[in-house]
């Protein structure tokens, strides 16, 4: 009995006064009440719920029976609303979080249900004046997801508004100055997660607190190559709307673009040589040998959180992702054969000198590029080589330009030697065929398989052109593939032979080593084909981080796109984005947020992640004329599947009980003054 009527009666005290109109004594074990029999009613089942809460070993205090009356009686008033479907006692009941020794749970309705919309929403909005545990609340969700493994990091939010323009004239480094504005964030942290390890899990990234201007952070320097439909383009130049390629291959539109200012620099570099820059604080989807053992998902770090840490047993630690299918370019005319300009580009003669040439000891090489090629006999000369000469008909003119000559003038080629060969611009940028056609060709005449015991098919092309180096690279890149470059030097090299004659090299050689992904097939010579599908084709095309070294200050810019992973392609086709995936995401104090900053924020959710925004609309403090990002946004998403916006009142303060007065009273004070303006109507209200 004392637990239920409180200490010196405490608890009876405060249900005697919400029930002036009773007699309620309590003797020994019996507590009996006289006078109107709803009341009595109400009574009886508010002691029920009082020892459904004591048996669960809760304590009461007098807060809770407070809370308890005015619920019960919402209900009793209304049966439908929301009060008419819940009991106090499974408010009071549900734990969500239990740190040392005490626990975190609701206190009111309204916060049951917005811990519940918590747990059924990806993006929840907490809207609620001061004092109502929007922040405390979320914060707890937030360790609960953690602690239980449904996300990998928790990240803590507020704009810092305050500071304004004056925020570089405050004294101490970057942190020092931001610190004030996100104390409340640590404090509630410092409340749930045990002091000591706090420091350990943000110096691990697993739990970031940072002001919303540099949540954008991550970002890549304004002139950094992103790859579009149409080929690289700074990515400086984007703006929204336009395209991109993202990880499957096909163009996903750009939904925002954010200027970053100067930020530090890093250049990451894959061990197939490949690089791109980025600043400190961007996203990199990523995996170790263990995660894929294990069959556990991609991982998202950042640049920062790798260096240093990108061996394990002196094998490179993060796999990057490749592409899951050839880049979609928009398929473009050409004016030869793809195939067959890759046979060219291999092994033909375009000096301009004499007849075109070609050179092959497998005369299906020769027969495939006859047909390749309308107008052009290929004819035998003598031992592996071949003159492409014009189709001889009747009565045609004998002055008529070599098409395969008036081609090559048209791509630039005619005149280019070994050393001096390219891929033009309109076969490097076309459709997945194209690309694919102008490998093989260059593949069948000047590349090869490369078996290995018990390994999987190597595919080698070797080249004197530099320029003709880098396009195979981007070939392969383009298909999915992955190339390494190596050169070996013409001085001091053993001299071949022809005819029994020494032939020195005059020009250093580039060797290029390529894996495609399953499915591409990189040759059509049925001898090399059936090589490389003996050895079990090509294996799996794999990219590591091998180094991230500082790379300066640059001025730096943010994108955001609309692919389903946030991936995109950068310079050298490697993967990048920056969204968070797997996190709990928290933005406090939202209404000090513009609309663009709103924006910002909720287009930046990952995959598996999780989004709570709270804030007070009532207590802005945004530069007169800036709209409030809380308050707009509520029009705009009202009705978009899987966001709830949950709204609390000066009933569900959980702080001091004159707080809740203050919150009335002050909305009482503003509609009174709304309502007195001069050429407003007044508006009543049912």
């Amino acid at each position: 009995m004392v637990t239920v009527l409180g200490t010196g009666d405490s608890l009876l005290k405060v249900i005697e006064k919400a029930f002036p109109n009773l007699d309620i004594h309590a003797r020994g074990n019996e507590i009996t009440a006289t006078g109107d029999r709803v009341a009595i009613a109400l009574v009886q089942r508010l002691f029920d719920e009082m020892m459904l809460v004591l048996r669960t070993g809760q304590p009461l205090t007098e807060d809770s029976v407070e809370r308890s009356i005015a619920m019960l009686r919402k209900a009793a008033e209304d049966p439908t609303s929301p009060e008419g479907s819940q009991s106090p006692s499974s408010v009071f009941t549900a734990n969500i979080l239990s740190s040392r020794g005490r626990s975190i749970r609701p206190k009111t309705l309204n916060q049951q249900t917005y811990v519940d919309a918590i747990d059924r929403h990806t993006i929840v909005f907490g809207i609620g004046p001061a004092g109502t545990g929007k922040t405390y609340l979320a914060m707890a969700k937030a360790v609960q997801a953690l602690q239980s493994k449904q996300v990998s990091r928790i990240i803590l939010t507020r704009p810092a508004v305050e500071a304004g323009e004056r925020l570089g004239f405050l004294p101490g480094t970057l942190y020092e100055k931001i610190d004030p504005y996100l104390r409340p964030l640590y404090d509630a942290l410092h409340d749930m997660i045990d002091p000591d390890s706090i420091p350990r899990l943000m110096a691990a990234g697993t739990i970031e607190v940072a002001p919303l201007a540099y949540m954008r952070g991550r970002a890549q320097p304004v002139f950094t190559k992103v790859l579009t439909p149409e080929g690289f383009r700074p990515i400086g130049d984007l703006q929204v709307g336009d395209l991109v390629i993202g990880s499957n291959g096909e163009p996903t539109p750009v939904l925002g673009v954010y200027p970053q200012g100067e930020k530090d620099i890093y250049r990451v570099t894959a061990q197939d040589g490949s690089w791109t820059l980025c600043c400190g604080e961007h996203l990199w989807t990523v995996r170790t040998a263990s995660d894929r053992r294990r069959n556990k998902p991609w991982r998202v770090l950042e640049t920062k959180e790798m260096i240093g840490n990108l061996r394990a047993a002196h094998a490179r630690r993060y796999e990057l992702p490749m592409l899951t299918g050839p880049v979609c370019h928009p398929e473009r005319e050409v004016p030869m054969d793809p195939y067959a300009l890759g046979l060219l580009l291999g092994d033909g003669c375009l000096t301009g000198r004499t007849t075109p040439a070609f050179a092959t000891a497998d005369p299906e090489l020769a027969m495939a590029l006859e047909a390749a090629l309308p107008g052009i006999e290929v004819r035998w000369k003598s031992g592996p080589d071949y003159t492409l000469g014009r189709t001889r008909t009747a009565g045609s003119p004998v002055t008529t330009v070599n098409p395969v000559t008036a081609v090559m003038r048209s791509l630039d080629l005619h005149g280019a030697r070994s050393h001096t060969k390219f891929v033009p611009e309109e076969y490097l940028n076309n459709s997945a065929d194209v690309r694919l056609a102008v490998l093989q060709g260059l593949l069948d005449s000047d590349g090869g398989p490369v078996t290995q015991a018990d390994r999987s098919c190597r595919i080698q092309y070797t080249t004197t052109s530099i320029l003709l180096r880098d396009d195979v690279v981007a070939l392969v890149q383009s298909l999915g593939g992955v190339a390494y470059t190596r050169r070996r030097a013409a001085l001091g090299r053993k001299p071949g032979l022809a005819k029994g004659r020494p032939v020195y090299h005059r020009r250093d050689a580039h060797t290029i080593d390529i894996r495609l992904p399953e499915g591409v097939e990189p040759f059509r010579l049925r001898r090399k084909l059936d090589t490389y599908r003996a050895a079990g084709g090509g294996g799996r095309p794999m990219r590591f981080i091998d180094s991230i070294e500082p790379a300066g200050r640059e001025e730096a810019v943010c994108i955001q796109v609309a692919a389903a992973d946030s991936l995109y392609v950068t310079e050298n086709y490697l993967l990048t984005h920056n969204t968070l995936n797997d996190a709990f995401i928290i933005l406090d104090e939202a209404q000090n947020t513009s609309a663009e900053q709103m924006k910002m924020f909720l287009t930046r959710l990952g995959f598996n992640s999780k989004i709570v925004v709270t804030g007070d609309v009532t207590q802005i403090d945004l530069p007169g004329g800036t709209v409030s990002g809380l308050k707009i946004v509520q029009e705009i998403l009202a009705d978009v599947e899987d966001i709830n916006f949950s709204r609390l009142t000066s009933q569900d303060v959980v702080r001091h009980k004159l707080v809740g007065r203050i919150v009335d009273a002050y909305g009482q004070y503003d509609a009174a003054h709304e309502a007195a303006k001069p050429g407003k109507p007044r508006r009543t209200e049912s």
